[in-house]
């Protein structure tokens, strides 16, 4: 923004201080989340939805993310660029107080922002006290203004490095490798961020850029998000793979009662209900009064329409409000100039007054749709139907996979070899690919505390299935009567009930061929859709057996397993002097390959494995991602692989 732009008001008064930052580095979980990869990347979050702020408060639209060379983070803005006069009470430069002082931004003074994100005024003092250095570039007033910071304290005075004629902020930092645990950025993690910001803020646009990579060139790896229909295009992006009921994304963009509301939404032909909720930018993951509000005008409006015309006098059974969001993508996005989140984690918005105008604002719209629409609305009813239906057939085949003891062995499938422990927390089971790695296995195994449970071949792809089509899959029900888990108790839910699950940690364990990752990917895919809480909590991983065994000639004979090319080199390198000839190299492609004693040493034995942790940092994402590879467009599929297969280990 140009320097004729600059908000007067903004200085160093509108700063308001409630607490120092001594307790950040000493607990810095409270504050981030945790201090693994995901805390790492919150801290770029924390600085990008200030200059997020920015734009939503009418100051700037352009907004560049870049990792550095050594891993440091550089994020600049076209804002109105911190104060840098002296704050009254503080005696320091408004920057310097900022940065330094937790609870301290302009975020607390109601006419400097009106709506933010970052509510709790911690996000750029955080990042500041967990990175070894920072530095902030103020370009304000005609000056750029420069100071340095280490562990969160000031290392030098501000001072004035120059002329300019823009304003805008610029923070470098470099995380401290003493508080995480994880210090390399991941460029996608960061993308798909920056995508979402995108989308939900239309007209801003968001650079990120990667100086660790370059091309032939040297030109670093860089993308650009920008969204000018917002929302539409979002909807657009998640059900890219799905195969669509109606042709277009309906688009609610309005202001009730001061608070703007904006909502995309569209049906497929899936199974599958995907509702997305933010306010003020942030994911809110466990929903809201937003989302009720958005649910209630959903049903209430698609009813009376369907009553009104007389489309469901032939239906014999009752309609659920779940019947109504089978095959909707929708996501819902609000600002809110005082929000009221339950919890620190800021995941689920509690403002009462949000839920009647969300619903108004759905109702009045959808209404109209409908009756502009009658084509469109009559496949929309018709779908509901649809779901009724079949959720009243999926109801007896659901009851076959409820497990009537979670202790005993009654109701266990057959298949199933069970640990001796009933402790879930120190319990975890193998699902097992073929039953010839699972009889490896089960022989391998520590009986005490892990169970086994092998599956024949491919099992159903749940991204194309009816809900009573999975409960009917044998292979399911094996899984869903041997972890404990409920599903749909209550008539009208497809909620997942862990209350009785056996075990806390979830192990797909596949070969390492191209149909073991495609036997993972449909489990993965299973797990999503059907119980997501499994994810959610931290119980799924993907074990990872080894692709080679490694032996040197002769008679003193060296053995070492290998995970890729890398480490095969390693083995030449320091047990062949470097000569390939000196070595036999066994390639496993199948778990049944290994006797018991390799797959216990190699991928079950605690002490040795490696485990992969399936997490979901971002639903939107991987609801897109299970929909272009699990779903019925061929075209998305293939663009995602030729995409991704420089990543890719495919066996020839």
């Amino acid at each position: 923004m140009n320097q004729e732009n600059l908000d007067k008001h903004y200085q160093a008064d509108n700063i308001q201080v409630l607490e120092g930052l001594e307790a950040v580095r000493k607990r810095p979980a409270m504050y981030i989340g945790d201090i693994s990869g995901r805390g790492l990347h919150h801290l770029v979050y924390e600085v990008v939805d200030n200059s997020i702020d920015e734009a939503l408060a009418g100051y700037a639209d352009d907004i560049k993310v870049t990792i550095l060379e050594d891993n440091s983070i550089r994020v600049t803005d076209n804002g109105r660029g911190i104060p840098v006069d002296m704050h009254e009470k503080m005696h320091k430069p408004a920057l310097e107080v900022v940065l330094t002082v937790l609870h301290a931004g302009g975020k607390f003074d109601k006419g400097s922002y009106k709506v933010s994100g970052g509510l709790h005024g911690v996000g750029v003092s955080c990042v500041n006290a967990l990175s070894d250095y920072l530095r902030a570039e103020i370009h304000r007033d005609g000056k750029i203004y420069m100071q340095e910071y280490a562990y969160g304290k000031a290392v030098n005075q501000m001072s004035v490095i120059g002329e300019t004629d823009h304003t805008g902020t610029t923070i470098i930092f470099h995380p401290d490798a003493s508080i995480f645990t994880e210090t390399v950025y991941d460029y996608d993690t960061l993308a798909n961020r920056l995508r979402d910001l995108a989308y939900l803020n239309a007209g801003i646009r968001l650079q990120l850029t990667d100086e660790r990579v370059r091309d032939e060139n040297g030109v670093a790896k860089t993308h650009v998000f920008y969204s000018k229909e917002g929302l539409k295009e979002f909807v657009k992006y998640i059900d890219q793979g799905k195969e669509p009921l109606i042709n277009e994304v309906i688009h609610i963009n309005t202001e009730k009662n001061g608070v703007p509301v904006e909502v995309a939404m569209t049906y497929n032909t899936s199974f599958n209900e995907n509702i997305f909720s933010y306010v003020n930018n942030i994911n809110t993951i466990e929903g809201g009064t937003h989302l009720t509000g958005f649910r209630r005008g959903l049903t209430t409006t698609l009813k009376k329409y369907a009553e009104d015309n007389h489309l469901l006098d032939k239906l014999k059974i009752e309609l659920s409000k779940e019947d109504f969001r089978d095959g909707l993508t929708a996501v819902v996005s609000v600002k809110v100039a005082e929000p009221q989140f339950e919890g620190q984690t800021k995941t689920k918005l509690g403002n009462n007054e949000v839920s009647g105008v969300v619903q108004t604002a759905v109702s009045e719209a959808l209404k109209y749709y409908l009756e502009e629409n009658p084509k469109q609305a009559r496949a929309i009813v018709d779908k509901v139907v649809l779901a009724a239906t079949a959720r009243h057939a999926a109801q007896s085949a659901r009851l076959k996979v409820q497990r009537k003891s979670p202790l005993a062995g009654a109701g266990l499938p057959g298949k199933l070899a069970d640990c001796k422990s009933r402790d879930a927390a120190e319990c975890e089971i193998f699902l097992v690919e073929g039953d010839s790695a699972g009889g490896s296995a089960k022989q391998g195994r520590n009986p005490n505390y892990q169970a086994i449970l092998p599956l024949r071949g491919k099992i159903l792809n749940v991204e194309k299935a009816m809900d009573h089509k999975i409960y009917e899959s044998q292979e399911i029900v094996n899984i869903f009567k041997a972890l404990g888990v409920t599903i749909g108790t209550e008539e009208d839910s497809k909620e997942a009930n862990l209350s009785k699950l056996r075990y806390h940690k979830i192990i797909i364990m596949t070969d390492a061929d191209v149909d073991g990752a495609h036997i993972a990917t449909l489990l993965m895919t299973f797990f999503f859709r059907q119980i997501r809480p499994i994810i959610e909590n931290g119980y799924l991983y993907i074990a990872t057996p080894p692709l080679y065994k490694c032996s040197t000639k002769g008679k003193s004979k060296i053995e070492e397993y290998a995970w890729d090319e890398q480490q095969v080199q390693k083995f030449v390198d320091v047990h062949c002097d470097g000569d390939r000839n000196k070595m036999v190299l066994q390639r496993y492609k199948g778990l049944g390959e290994m006797n018991p004693t390799q797959l216990w040493e190699t991928t079950m034995d605690p002490e040795n494995r490696m485990l992969k942790q399936v997490t979901l940092l971002n639903a939107a994402e991987a609801d897109h991602t299970f929909s272009v590879l699990m779903g019925d467009e061929v075209a998305p599929r293939r663009e995602f692989i030729e995409t991704h297969a420089t990543y890719a280990n495919i066996d020839a």
